[in-house]
C-alpha cells in the first residue's frame, strides 16, 4: 500500500506548484484526484485488513515502453521550443502519470489481482497528451480521460495467439471515444486539441524530426510497413487531388504535421497491429485511407477536421484478426518472399526502412514536407477562387480569418471587403464594419477609411504592409518578426505577391 500512497502524496505535492496554482480548477482537480485515490486506498485497506492482499511485482522494463516514451519525449522537447505552453504543461503531465500508476494499482487490487509495476503507463500518458489536453477550467476531465484509457486496457480484451490481450491501443481508444463525445456535443472548445494540431508543425524542421524519431521506432519494432504505407497513401492521394482539382486536399500540406505524427507514434503500437509484414502494409494503408475519408466527412458535417487521425484507430484495431486471417489465406507467395514481405517481421525491416527513407527523401525534395507548399500562399487561393476551383473560396476566407485573428490588418480589411461586396459571402454591413474596425485597430489605414465611408463608396484596399507580410508568409511556422525586409520581400515574391518582387529585386 506504500506505493499508491506515495503516488498519491506526490499528486498532493504537485498541487502546490506554481503552474498548478495559477488555475484554481487545476489545483482542485489535482487535489480532488488525490483525495479520491486516498479514499479508495482506505477502502482496500479495510477490505484486506485480515490479509490476502494481492500484492505487487516488478517487471523488467520492456523496450516497447521505454523506447516509445523516449521517442515521445523527443517530440515534446522539439515542440516546446516553438510553443511554450508545452514546457509549462509538464507538471500536469507528471500529475497524470502519478494518477495512472495509483489508479492502475488500486484497480488491480480491487479485482483481487497483483499489479505488475513497469513503464507501461508512461507512453500511454505521453501519447494521449500529444493529441488532446483539456483546458485548465475543465482539467478534471483529463483524469477521466486517463482513467478511461486504463479501464479500456484492462476490461476490453480478447484472445489472441493463445493469450488474453487488450484489443485497442489504450491512448487511441480513449482519444477516439472522447473525440466522438466532443464532436456530438459540440464542446471541442473545452480542449486545446484545435491549437495542438497546428502548433505541432511550428518548428522549421518538424517533419524531419518526426521522421527521425519514427525511424527509431521502426528499427526496434518493425513498424515501417505501417507508417510508410500510411504516409505513401496520404501523399499519393493528396497528389492526385492536386492534379485533378488543382487545389491541395489538406489546404497547406500534402499530409498535416499532426497526422504525420499520428502515423509514427499513435497507430504503430505493436501489440494492437497485425503480426505479419503484409498485414501491417494493409493496416497502414487502411489508416491512410481512413484519415483521407474522415477529413472529407468531418468537413462536410461541419465538425473539426483534426479529429480525422484519431477516430479510425480503434476500428482498425478491431480489424486486426480479420487482416491476419486474410494474410494467412494468401498462403505461400514466392513474390512476397523475394520482396521480403513474408516470414519474420524483422527479416526485411532494414530494406523496408531504406525504401521509406528514399520515399521521404523524394517527398522532401519536392517540397511537400518542411518546404513551402502551394497552399501556404494566399495569392494561390485568391487565384483558385477566381478560377472557381473546388472549395477554393471557402478556404481562402478561412485562411484570411485565421490571419485576421493573428492581427493582420490587411486580412481583416479583406474580410470586410467580402462582406461589403457580397460576392463570395452574403452582404452583411454589420460584419463588414466589425472587420474594418479590427483592421483599423491593427493600424491598417484602409480599414479606418472604410469604417467612415458611405455604403456606396468603393472599398479601399492596398498591398499588405511589411508587418502583415510577417504574418501572411509564415508557412505554418512562427511569425517572421525577426526577418529583415529584403528577405521578407523575396519570400513574398515567391508566394505570389507580385508587388513585392520589384522591392526584392531592388534590395539585391
Amino acid at each position: 500500500m506504500l506505493w499508491p500512497l506515495g503516488a498519491t502524496a506526490g499528486l498532493l505535492a504537485l498541487g502546490w506548484l506554481p503552474r498548478v496554482q495559477q488555475s484554481p480548477q487545476v489545483a482542485w482537480a489535482v487535489w480532488g484526484a488525490a483525495v479520491g485515490l486516498l479514499a479508495w486506498q482506505v477502502l482496500l485497506a479495510l477490505r484486506f485488513r485480515s490479509g490476502g492482499m494481492p500484492g505487487l511485482t516488478f517487471t523488467t522494463p520492456r523496450a516497447q515502453h521505454y523506447i516509445q516514451a523516449c521517442c515521445q519525449l523527443s517530440i515534446y522537447a522539439y515542440w516546446g521550443q516553438f510553443w511554450p505552453p508545452v514546457y509549462q504543461y509538464f507538471p500536469l503531465l507528471l500529475a497524470q502519470m502519478l494518477f495512472a500508476y495509483a489508479f492502475g494499482m488500486l484497480l488491480s487490487w480491487t479485482r483481487k489481482q497483483p499489479y505488475q509495476m513497469g513503464l507501461g503507463p508512461v507512453p500511454i500518458i505521453l501519447s494521449t497528451n500529444l493529441f488532446m489536453w483539456f483546458k485548465d477550467e475543465y482539467y478534471p476531465l483529463q483524469f477521466v480521460l486517463i482513467a478511461v484509457g486504463v479501464l479500456g486496457k484492462v476490461f476490453v480484451q480478447w484472445e489472441r495467439d493463445g493469450r488474453r490481450v487488450h484489443i485497442f491501443n489504450p491512448s487511441a481508444f480513449t482519444l477516439a471515444l472522447f473525440s466522438l463525445i466532443l464532436i456530438t456535443t459540440g464542446q471541442t472548445s473545452m480542449t486545446w486539441a484545435q491549437e495542438i494540431a497546428p502548433t505541432i508543425g511550428l518548428g522549421p524542421h518538424t517533419y524531419k524530426v518526426m521522421f527521425a524519431v519514427g525511424l527509431v521506432a521502426m528499427y526496434n519494432f518493425s513498424t515501417t510497413p505501417v507508417s510508410a504505407t500510411a504516409a505513401a497513401t496520404l501523399f499519393i492521394g493528396s497528389g492526385l487531388v492536386m492534379a485533378i482539382a488543382g487545389v491541395p486536399y489538406f489546404v497547406d500540406s500534402d499530409i498535416p504535421a499532426a497526422v504525420f505524427l499520428g502515423l509514427h507514434l499513435l497507430v504503430t503500437d505493436p501489440s494492437t497491429s497485425p503480426r505479419t509484414t503484409v498485414g501491417r502494409v494493409i493496416f497502414g494503408m487502411g489508416y491512410g485511407v481512413s484519415v483521407f475519408a474522415l477529413y472529407a466527412i468531418l468537413g462536410a458535417l461541419g465538425a473539426p477536421t483534426f479529429y480525422d487521425k484519431l477516430l479510425c484507430v480503434p476500428i482498425l484495431n478491431l480489424l486486426v484478426p480479420t487482416i491476419d486471417r486474410l494474410v494467412t489465406r494468401l498462403g505461400d507467395r514466392p513474390l512476397f518472399d523475394r520482396l521480403g514481405f513474408s516470414g519474420p517481421l524483422g527479416r526485411a525491416n532494414l530494406p523496408h526502412m531504406a525504401v521509406w527513407v528514399l520515399f521521404f527523401g523524394a517527398m522532401t525534395m519536392r517540397g511537400v514536407t518542411d518546404g513551402m507548399h502551394p497552399g501556404d500562399a494566399l495569392p494561390f487561393w485568391q487565384q483558385a477562387c477566381e478560377a472557381g476551383k473546388p472549395k477554393a473560396c471557402d478556404r481562402m476566407l478561412n485562411i484570411e480569418a485565421n490571419y485576421c485573428r493573428d492581427n493582420a490588418g490587411w486580412a481583416c480589411n479583406e474580410l470586410g471587403r467580402h462582406f461589403t461586396e457580397g460576392r463570395l459571402v452574403s452582404a452583411d454591413a454589420e460584419r463588414a464594419f466589425g472587420y474594418f474596425s479590427r483592421a483599423c485597430e491593427a493600424r491598417y489605414q484602409p480599414g479606418c477609411l472604410n469604417m467612415i465611408s458611405e455604403p456606396t463608396d468603393a472599398v479601399v484596399a492596398t498591398a499588405p504592409r511589411p508587418f502583415d507580410l510577417r504574418l501572411l508568409l509564415r508557412e505554418g511556422g512562427p511569425n517572421l518578426l525577426e526577418m529583415n525586409e529584403p528577405d521578407l520581400y523575396a519570400r513574398a515574391c515567391r508566394h505570389g505577391w507580385t508587388e513585392a518582387c520589384p522591392k526584392a529585386a531592388a534590395a539585391r
